[in-house]
């Protein structure tokens, strides 16, 4: 996809994805290209802020609110930033074609960025879990468009119910299909045990 872009011509502002997608080759990618990204790492990748470059994992680096300009093994120097989510700490990776830019990325353009990055996660898990876009029975070019177009077009409908205030969320849809069946099953065999 990424290639796509670049043979389409066009300059993405900045990219983010989740650490799956944090090799060392599509970062360095990227850097090459001097498009700016955000990536969440995993808390093992090594890094080192000394000119010695004595690398340690990222999840022993010390990082202020602020982040911490480090030197990413393999890849060059990024903003590292550290989240809180579920108990558990979340690495990001921050980087920036102009060095002087990247040192003074703040905390609150993180975080505005974090929420980016976010929404497309919460766009990818709903897209797969309430609309079923990777749940398809055809092997022909055609219907496999036709079920991603599908998928997609269900994911807008719920998304214009919930701007609307008719659903809290994409989820509530999926959860209420079930409820008079499931209701139902347990009445009918609640009926079968009384009178049994």
């Amino acid at each position: 996809m990424l290639l796509e872009v670049m043979d389409l011509g066009l300059i993405p502002r900045i990219i983010t994805a989740d650490s799956w997608y944090a090799c060392v080759e599509t970062l360095t990618l990227l850097k090459h290209q001097e498009w700016g990204f955000l990536f969440a790492i995993e808390s093992n990748r090594l890094v080192s802020v000394e000119a010695s470059q004595e690398y340690g994992q990222v999840c022993h680096l010390e990082i202020p609110p602020d982040g911490r300009i480090a030197y990413l093994k393999q890849v060059g120097f990024v903003k590292v930033f550290r989240t809180v989510f579920k108990d558990e700490f979340r690495h990001y990776i921050v980087f920036l074609p102009d060095l002087t830019a990247l040192e003074s990325f703040t905390q609150e353009e993180f975080k505005r960025l974090h929420d980016h990055h976010w929404g497309i996660e919460q766009f990818h898990r709903a897209v797969k879990q309430v609309c079923n876009i990777e749940r398809f029975f055809v092997r022909d070019y055609n219907p496999i468009h036709t079920h991603i177009f599908s998928a997609l077009r269900a994911f807008v409908q719920l998304e214009f119910k919930r701007a609307a205030g008719d659903i809290l969320n994409w989820y509530q849809v999926k959860r209420n299909l079930f409820n008079p069946i499931i209701s139902a099953f347990i009445q009918d065999h609640l009926a079968e045990v009384t009178n049994a």
